[in-house]
């Protein structure tokens, strides 16, 4: 058990595998939960959460710019700011556009399908969003407190939290995509 939750770990250390594995997990909930409903077409709600996240990606992004980057920049001393222009705004300005024809794209395959789903789908969602918000309250944020120095700590102990807040963070990232997943299909009817 140990050696897979190992695994497991180095998965989610790393952003792209952490969304593929999420990805993965949304495809198992997809095929476990609609596969008496082939004939009916089921990738409609999987292209609607494919719409979701693209589309939370989007404004997620628009609402950093606006709220974050922008009001922030000013602030910023002068030899710190080519960092900006260089690593942080080129790669979110890549998220940025793409996800909006992502939304766009898929928002137009959402609207030419339909579906049909169970109420077992919603409960799973939900179940997964329970866990995500225990995460926040109980894992992440009481690590963070300690990693960003709000609550006294040596150096190792904050390296530690550090890690751990990130971690379970990168597991709501991995836990995210299936509730997504399971919140909106579990409202569309066929």
């Amino acid at each position: 058990m140990a050696e897979i939750i190992q695994k497991l770990i180095k998965i989610i250390e790393k952003p792209y595998q952490a969304l593929g594995l999420g990805a993965a997990l949304a495809f198992v909930i997809l095929v476990l939960y609609h596969h008496s409903d082939l004939d009916r077409g089921y990738f409609g709600p999987f292209f609607t959460v494919l719409h979701v996240i693209s589309g939370v990606t989007w404004i997620g992004l628009l609402y950093y710019f606006n709220l974050v980057q922008i009001p922030t920049v000013p602030k910023i001393p002068a030899e710190l700011k080519p960092a900006i222009g260089k690593y942080i705004a080129p790669e979110a300005l890549f998220w940025f556009r793409w996800s909006a024809a992502s939304t766009v794209v898929t928002g137009l395959i959402v609207f030419a399908s339909g579906t049909a789903v169970t109420n077992l789908t919603i409960l799973t969602g939900a179940l997964l969003g329970l866990i995500m918000a225990y995460n926040v309250w109980f894992i992440i944020w009481p690590n963070q407190k300690i990693a960003l120095g709000l609550v006294p700590a040596d150096d190792e102990a904050k390296a530690k939290a550090a890690r751990l807040a990130m971690l379970t963070s990168r597991t709501n990232f991995v836990l995210s995509i299936p509730m997504l997943y399971c919140m909106v299909t579990a409202r569309l009817v066929g």
